[in-house]
């Protein structure tokens, strides 16, 4: 197994990547190809000294980068010799088995589509975040791929979304919803609407997936729906508002203890364990990376603030995800499932 990993990626890259890299390759019998300046990702490299698993990182120089700020067809376009293209043309050609990055999460998609292709039958794929929930996970699709999609568009992400919540999440049917502004049928938007009469048609007919009907946000969290589907412009705003969120409630637990009395202090001290526990449970470095699903190959798309956990994490999700037949198993869902978008209501935008 040999996955390429972007090296220039991160906020804080190279020495995030290669610092998790290294503690990859020593959880794990795989290869890793790192890609990126190899004028600054090798000093970082030799840094680390001798450690378990050194031999099977291999370095591949690719001087150029694709930052924040470029467009997502950079890659394709102009910085063809990137460390984010360099890894999908890597991945093209069968030298790994999937990719791994930090970087732009626009040019991810566009290297996902026009170098490796677009999985048989699906119209635009889509990045899966996961939740954690009090009965599990939960899998929200799409978080920024599509901002401004059709309602057959959200049918299929249903799909999609079924098929990896139960490859990675083992859900045997998983029940699916679609996010709104309310459980009524009246509400919601005039995309949502459209997308929910092409999704009922999947109740006492997909024996792959249940159709529950409109989710609220609140209903993330608590566990009653296995996959949610949205467009990426309601999934990424509602993703960065919930990083936001968890991130101020602990900075201001952490501020309540620091200023509250001797007994409070004791107190927190105390549920020290367990917050950590909770912590584990919400921080996103655990599961690494939001996989690309919908194209021909595996690619994990990491945050761009991601730390060495994070990376070593999404190293080891994309080996998981090489490993099982994920592309074949998503064509053959989306083609059983064509009759939920292929005859389109009277009255839908085409």
């Amino acid at each position: 197994m040999r996955i390429a990993v972007d090296a220039m990626g991160a906020d804080a890259a190279p020495r995030v990547e290669v610092e998790g890299v290294a503690a990859a390759v020593g959880a794990a019998s795989i290869e890793v190809v790192l890609v990126g300046d190899e004028a600054r990702v090798r000093p970082v490299l030799d840094g680390l000294g001798d450690f378990p698993g050194k031999e099977r990182i291999h370095l591949r120089h690719a001087p150029e980068v694709v930052t924040m700020a470029d467009h997502p067809a950079a890659p394709v376009r102009q910085k063809k010799n990137s460390s984010m293209r360099v890894c999908f043309d890597l991945a093209k050609a069968g030298e790994v088995q999937a990719v791994v990055s930090a970087g732009n999460s626009g040019a991810m998609l566009a290297c996902g589509l026009f170098v490796l292709g677009r999985t048989a039958g699906v119209e635009r794929p889509a990045i899966v975040t996961t939740f954690p929930t009090k009965k599990g996970l939960c899998a929200l699709l799409d978080m920024g791929a599509n901002v401004d999609v059709k309602a057959p568009v959200l049918a299929q992400f249903a799909v999609l979304g079924s098929v990896y919540a139960r490859v990675s999440h083992k859900k045997k049917q998983p029940k699916v919803g679609l996010l709104s502004n309310g459980a009524e049928e009246h509400k919601g938007t005039q995309l949502t609407r459209e997308a929910h009469a092409l999704l009922t048609r999947a109740v006492g007919r997909s024996s792959e997936f249940e159709y529950i009907g409109y989710v609220e946000g609140r209903d993330i969290f608590e566990g009653g729906v296995d996959v949610i589907v949205t467009d990426g412009f309601t999934g990424n705003v509602l993703l960065k508002g919930l990083e936001g969120l968890a991130d101020a409630v602990f900075k201001m637990m952490r501020e309540e203890v620091e200023g509250g009395s001797a007994i409070e202090k004791i107190g927190a001290l105390l549920m020290q364990p367990a917050l950590k526990r909770f912590k584990r449970r919400t921080d996103y470095a655990e599961t690494g990376g939001a996989p690309l699903v919908g194209v021909e190959g595996v690619a994990l798309i990491c945050h761009g603030g991601s730390d060495a956990k994070a990376i070593k994490n999404a190293v080891l999700v994309a080996r998981d995800f090489a490993q099982v037949d994920f592309r074949s198993e998503l064509s053959r869902a989306v083609a059983a499932h064509g009759y939920l978008w292929d005859e389109q209501p009277a009255g839908m935008a085409s």
